[in-house]
Parts: structure tokens; sequence; C-alpha cells
């Protein structure tokens, strides 16, 4: 049975939607490369509904024709501002694979249609709001904003590109999660201040232009930090990942300084994080009366939202730290989660749905088991400049107590109409492997079948580079979830995720990961290839070929070709990639791995499908004129520092 809803539970997303409401104008439109779904995991309906609840008239211009402004002059000016934001994810993330060929769904697009936004969607939005209405106000925001506030290596270009707000020319960037940010902008444009006298708030960039001088309240916010410029991370990767460390060492909103870049002229300056949302405040975000569903005015459905429909996010954040992980650079380091009452509302509310079929398909968030953790010690918190509590080992001030997410757990399952409350987020294993409450109750109740978790490599460096637990820490785990299912009676199996290409991989590592999998009967059907998303340590490492933590070497991965041996590797088990896999085995000199024995990767003689499989990709090249794609390396002068590539 589907639920139909009027457009009048949703925000208004045309100029006939506004003026049913009796509206002159909006006070906020939010333009989004996503579809609209008033689901509380969209953006736009989070932060559309919490700008609601504060009293301002809010419309949705989602995946508008960007191929010119007549979409945005359509809708008509907002009073106060345009809010942009990319969507969920990164544009180029959400277009290119790790290998940069397109990829050929947009999972938050109805039907999963590619071209609905484009590439590097929130320049190009912002340039068609300025088109439209040069006067009105525009704050950039969301994921693609937040990684690319500062000066930033692009995989897609190969190259090093300044600020968005250089490219997009707006007003403010508003980086993080935005609730409190978005709607203070709001409240202040309202109360007559101009865009200028926001420059005082956390959690925001902004450029001076070449004239302009630094504003009253500069001196008064406390220290600041000079990063290299611009042109100086263009052309040197030392100054490069110095950025990159100075960077990552002011992201505790309790400590962090203000930072400066020169990004080719005048300044960009990036204002201390954004504190800590209070329980309160995250409870009233998710609080509204969202509607759960995509805009009616949608034939097709929307893939993400198949995926998320029946989610409920309970915390936010992230303190692992992970290099190759965006999440704490957007959502920030401490754990913020709504109160038990919260979620549980979510829950009978999504339970008295008439078409809900009784299984919550996730109860999480970034990592489903950091509920309510915190450090211990207010006081420490206040100082600390580690960039992960739990590596190298778990920070012994941190409080990993369970109890509050078993108590969740078991009063989710009792809420009338609930059959089944699955953990699909995934978990962290060094956390959960001491917790034999939580192990049981998980393999008991919340696990259907299979339980997501996260090795990525066996490679002590690599996973050193990651900022990951030792491979023995996924083995004790393993053992302890499988003991704790043979208890509940259940059959129950774990889906580790493995990283090809990550910096610190090269051939000898991988090899090593495709004996881990053999030897414990892993097939990895999907292969995660590193992306090197605009910020993150590990991207940095990419580019340079340094730590930026320790400025040490680290050997990465440049060619695609190169990439495609480590897919290969991981998934050796495949016929078709028997020659890549004997190549490298052989260069390796490890052709103890290629026979009959219980230890080898491949059998001494091809497959038929491995040759069939080689005469499909030679004639394809003929069809394609024998043109090669890909495998250039960034052009830096920079890797000086005695880089060294695997």
């Amino acid at each position: 049975m589907s639920v139909s809803h009027s457009t009048d539970s949703f925000l208004p997303t045309t100029a006939a939607e506004v003026a049913a409401r009796g509206w002159e104008q909006p006070d906020v439109i939010f333009v989004s490369g996503d579809a609209y779904v008033d689901h509380p995991s969209f953006a736009a309906a989070l932060l559309g509904r919490s700008l609601e609840a504060a009293g301002f008239k809010v419309a949705v211009l989602a995946q508008p024709d960007w191929k010119s402004a007549d979409a945005w002059r359509a809708m008509g000016p907002p009073r106060l501002f345009y809010a942009v934001s990319a969507g969920n994810m990164d544009s180029m993330i959400n277009h290119y694979t790790a290998n940069r060929k397109r990829r050929n769904e947009d999972a938050y697009s109805p039907g999963g249609a590619i071209e609905r936004r484009p590439d590097r969607a929130t320049n190009v939005y912002a340039q068609r709001c300025r088109e439209a209405f040069k006067e009105v106000p525009i704050v950039i925001g969301g994921v693609e904003a937040s990684l690319r506030r500062i000066a930033h290596y692009d995989w897609w270009s190969e190259k090093v590109r300044p600020s968005v707000l250089a490219s997009t020319k707006a007003d403010l960037l508003g980086y993080g999660m935005g609730e409190r940010t978005i709607c203070e902008v709001a409240r202040r444009l309202d109360a007559g201040e101009s865009a200028r006298d926001l420059r005082d708030m956390r959690g925001v960039a902004y450029l001076l232009g070449g004239k302009e001088e630094l504003p009253d309240h500069f001196s008064e916010m406390g220290e600041t930090v000079a990063l290299p410029s611009f042109e100086e991370v263009q052309s040197d990767g030392v100054a490069f990942a110095t950025m990159t460390r100075l960077l990552h060492h002011e992201t505790n909103p309790l400590n962090a300084k203000r930072l400066t870049q020169d990004p080719g002229g005048g300044a960009l300056v990036i204002n201390p994080p954004p504190l800590a949302l209070e329980e309160a405040e995250l409870d009233a975000a998710y609080d509204q009366p969202f509607t759960r569903r995509p805009h009616p005015s949608y034939a097709d459905t929307i893939p993400a939202w198949e995926m998320i429909r029946d989610s409920v996010t309970i915390m936010r954040g992230c303190f692992g730290g992970c290099t190759f992980c965006s999440i704490t650079m957007h959502q920030g380091r401490a754990i913020q989660s709504r109160s038990k009452e919260s979620i549980l509302k979510e829950v009978e509310a999504l339970a008295a749905q008439p078409d809900f079929k009784g299984n919550i398909s996730d109860l999480g968030g970034p990592t489903a088991n950091m509920y309510r953790m915190r450090c211990s010690k207010p006081e420490v918190e206040k100082v600390c400049r580690r960039l992960s509590c739990v590596h190298p080992t778990v920070c012994k001030l941190l409080d990993t107590d369970h109890a509050p997410t078993v108590e969740l757990l078991r009063e989710a399952r009792e809420v009338d109409g609930v059959k089944r409350v699955h953990v699909a987020s995934g978990i962290r294993m060094d956390l959960a492997a001491n917790e034999d409450e939580y192990l049981e109750e998980m393999a008991a109740h919340h696990v259907s079948g299979h339980l997501k978790v996260a090795p990525e490599h066996v490679s002590e460096d690599v996973l050193n580079n990651m900022k990951k637990p030792p491979v023995d820490s996924f083995d004790e785990f393993a053992e302890r979830f499988l003991a704790a299912s043979a208890r509940a009676g259940k059959e129950q199996y774990l889906v580790p995720y493995f990283i090809a290409s990550h910096p610190g991989s090269g051939v000898e590592e991988m090899i090593d990961l495709a004996v881990f999998l053999k030897a414990r009967g892993y097939k990895p059907l999907q292969v995660q290839d590193f992306i090197p998303a605009p910020m993150d340590v590990a991207t940095c490492m990419h580019f340079t070929g340094l730590d930026p933590m320790t400025m040490k070497p680290v050997k990465t991965v440049q060619r695609l070709s190169d990439r495609k041996v480590q897919r290969a590797l991981m998934q050796f088990f495949l016929p078709e990639n028997w020659f890549t896999v004997r190549r490298a085995l052989v260069e390796a000199g490890r052709e103890d791995l290629i026979g009959s024995g219980r230890e080898c990767l491949i059998p001494s003689n091809p497959p038929k499908e491995a040759i069939a499989a080689r005469r499909r990709a030679a004639d394809a090249k003929l069809r394609g004129g024998g043109k090669k794609r890909g495998g250039a390396r960034p052009r830096s002068k920079g890797r000086s520092g005695g880089s060294a590539r695997g």
C-alpha cells in the first residue's frame, strides 16, 4: 500500500506552490543537486525544516536545469538568501568512479537518472543564483563546499584548485552540519544585518577582496594560523603537506584557531568550527514533521530514498580519524547523539505509517556503536589535539560504554508494529570486540545474516597510514561475533570491506591481502577503490607522497593501470583477472602462489573464461582505435621530500 501526500505537506518547489501558500516570496531558497525527499537523511529537508521551525518561509529548487538561469528566475528571488548545496555527496564523487569513468546511476535522482546535476555543482548553482538575482546573498554549504573550503587537490582534473569560494564568489561558506549555522544566518539577515556582518560566525569561511581590511572582530576571535598560499601548495608538495597538517590540527572546535590563506589575491578566512549541537538541538532538528517521502512530482522512485526510507539516524560525527574518510571533516569529531526519547518517537511514527512492513533497515549513523560516546574528561577534551581517539590505541579517557546503545536497541524493537531492527551502517570492531552484552544483543536480534565491518587492509604500514587498528582486531572480533551468533542459534557472517590503491599499498601489500582473503574464504564481489577526496589526509599522501603528520615518504599508486592490478589482486578468484594476477605474482617473485596448492591464488593454466575475456578486451581496443586512457600523474613540482611510489 502506498501513501500519497499533497504538495501542501512538503516545502514548496515551484512558483505555483509558493503562490499556493499565499507567499509573495520565500525567505530562503535552498538550491540542491539532489531530488527533494522530505526525509531527515536528505540535507535540503533537514535544513529546510529547521528553518521552517524557526519561522522562515523556505522553498526548495531541486535539481534545476543549470544550463541557464531560467529556473532560478521562474521561482523568483528569496527575500533573505540562497542556500546552495551540491547535495548529500560531492558532485564529482557522485558522477565518477575511482577510475574517472562516468557512473551509470545517480542514486539521488528520480529513476537513478544521470545528468540531473552538473559537475562541480556548487560552482554552477552559485553562478546561476548570481546571474538571476545578483543582489541576493549566496551562502554555499554541504559536503562539497565543506571539503573544498581551502586549496585542495582535485583527483578528477589532477591539479590543485583554490577554495570553492574563489570560483563561486559566494558571500559566505558554511562548513559542517548546518542546522545552527543556516538558522543564525537567516535570523541575522532578517534583523537587517548584511552578509559581511556575518563574518564573525563560527563554522563559516569568506573571502576578503584585495582592498578589504580585516573586520573589527578579527582580533577578538583568538589566534590565527596562516596556511601556505594557494600558489605555494600548487607547486610545492611540502607546502601542501604542511597546509594539510595545520588544517587537521585545527578541527577541535573547543580549541581550534582561525585559518587564513592567500587564494591568489585577497585573503581566505576560515573561522573556527561550529560547536557540537546539544542533545536538545539535535532532537529538535529530527523532530520536525517530515513526510519521509519524495515530493509528489516525481514519477520515478529515488534509489537513495529506497535504501534509507525505513532507517533512523541516532547520532552524527566520528572520532575514528580514518585518513581516507571525510566524515570527521564535515560532521565533526565529537559524537552528537539524539536522546532515546526522540529516537523512539521517530521509530513509533515510522511504525505507524500504513506502508511500513515492520523492519527498520538501520538504526545507526556513521558508526552505529559510537552512540553517546564522548571524552570522560571535558577539561582534557577542551585542549586535546589528537586526530583519532582510537588510533594507535583507544584513548583511556574515551567513554566506550555500549549500555546506552543496548538499551536503545531493546526498546526500539519493542515498539508496536516493529518486527525487526537492523543495524546496517557498520560498527567499529575495536570498540565492540570486548563488549559481550552488545555482541550477544547484535547477534541475536539486529543482524540480518550479514554484519558490515571495515578492516580495510592487512598490511601494518597501510593500516597505520589509514589510522586503522591491526588486522588481528578483525580476527578477534570475527571469532567473538561468530561465537555469539552460534549461541543465538544463527548462521551469520561478516561482510568485511577492504580498500585497494590506498597510500602505502603496493603490489606486495595487495598480494598479502589476497592471501589473507583466500585463507579465510572471503570473495569480495565489490572492490572499494581509494578515491582521493578533497582535503583528506590520505589524499595529501596520494598527491605529495608524504605523510603530512610525519613528513615521511609514502608510496602511492598513480597510474590507472596500476590501480587495475590492485583491484584484480583483491578479486584474484575471478577467471577474467587471471592474466593480470599472474603477471603481478611473477613480477613480485611470488610464483609460489600459482598452481594447485591450497594456498595458491590462481591455477597454473588460464581458465577458458580468462582467455575469452582477454579476447574481448583486445577486440574492444581495436574498435576504439587503440586509444589509451588515464594514467597521467598529477603535475606538481612539489614532490620534493623523497616521495616513494609503488
